[in-house]
């Protein structure tokens, strides 16, 4: 295998000290997050005579503790950091437009806070996930669309991540309910993520391929009824996996902060690429890997030994 960086190069929340929304910010090996006007760069992975593109990064950038932790100079607004954090990663997840409904000036603004190569994967907005009316989700799926409308015509959406709650059991309702969100949705770069075991069926990632929609891979406890962490590809396309940590006891906390606490050790990380990633990247065009565990900027330090060792496996 060989991995290189290739030249690369962006709408932003912010964080409000308990982890939520979160977008903007970042580094690596320890040091501070500080803007060059180029970006990062996406590796590129050569495998076999087969070549992929790997976007690492980050679920939401804009923490005000990432400051405190010394991963932004101290003081930075939120306004600054996503620039920062585009110096250091070549791709950010974002998580506000769960929270809130995208508006594409918004989105607009905030993509030109960084390089025209930085790459996004938006959330999709909780109206069509977790809270959802079934008289208005329709009328819900065409203001998302609308609202991320500027990453699309720029070519700078990676995915939307249509991440669904733990109580979305796989009944017969919430089939046609999942089914007919994703033909509402029809056309866009979509990645499911399960939380809860009863989707991890044949049929369901037969039907996922069938549509070409990515299965998000999930590091997280083991704890029952929770997804699994399969390695299944079910989109040629794009692999995309989220690492959300192992803290068992604060998993279902209803704290954040509790929940995401988790520091990846370098063996841990080292697994994942060699049992699982390198061989999903053998199967798809490009892979996207995003960290969750925000809490005390463990997020920026996890994604960027990640990065260090995919370029350590290229030799």
């Amino acid at each position: 295998m060989s991995a290189r960086g290739e030249r690369g190069g962006g709408a932003a929340a912010p964080g409000n000290g308990d982890g939520t929304p979160g977008d903007g910010g970042a580094v690596g090996n320890g040091g501070m997050a500080r803007g060059n006007g180029r970006g990062a760069a996406p590796l590129v992975i050569r495998q076999g005579g087969r070549e992929s593109r790997l976007w690492i990064g980050t679920s939401g950038y804009s923490y005000a503790e990432w400051a405190e932790a010394g991963f932004y100079p101290r003081d930075t607004k939120s306004g600054q950091m996503l620039r920062l954090y585009a110096a250091r990663f070549p791709a950010a997840e974002l998580n506000y437009t769960w929270y809130q409904m995208p508006r594409a000036e918004a989105v607009e603004r905030q993509r030109g806070q960084a390089p025209p190569g930085f790459r996004f994967a938006a959330k999709l907005t909780r109206t069509l996930t977790h809270e959802v009316d079934p008289d208005a989700w329709r009328g819900e799926a065409a203001r998302y669309r609308d609202g991320i409308a500027p990453l699309v015509q720029t070519g700078q959406l990676l995915a939307v991540l249509v991440q669904l709650p733990p109580r979305f059991h796989r009944s017969e309702a919430n089939r046609r309910r999942l089914a007919e969100l994703l033909d509402a949705l029809a056309g866009l770069p979509l990645a499911v993520e399960f939380r809860h075991r009863s989707w991890a069926t044949d049929r369901v990632l037969a039907e996922l391929e069938r549509r070409r929609v990515t299965l998000v891979t999930v590091d997280a406890p083991e704890l029952p009824g929770l997804f699994p962490a399969l390695d299944a590809v079910t989109n040629p396309e794009l692999v995309y996996a989220r690492f959300h940590g192992r803290n068992a006891r604060g998993w279902r906390s209803g704290r954040m902060q509790l929940q995401f606490d988790y520091d990846y050790t370098a063996d841990e990380l080292r697994a994942w690429r060699d049992e699982k990633l390198l061989a999903m990247l053998r199967r798809a065009r490009r892979g996207v890997i995003f960290f969750n565990n925000h809490v005390r900027a463990q997020a920026p330090r996890n994604a960027a030994a990640m990065r260090d060792l995919f370029e350590e496996a290229a030799g």
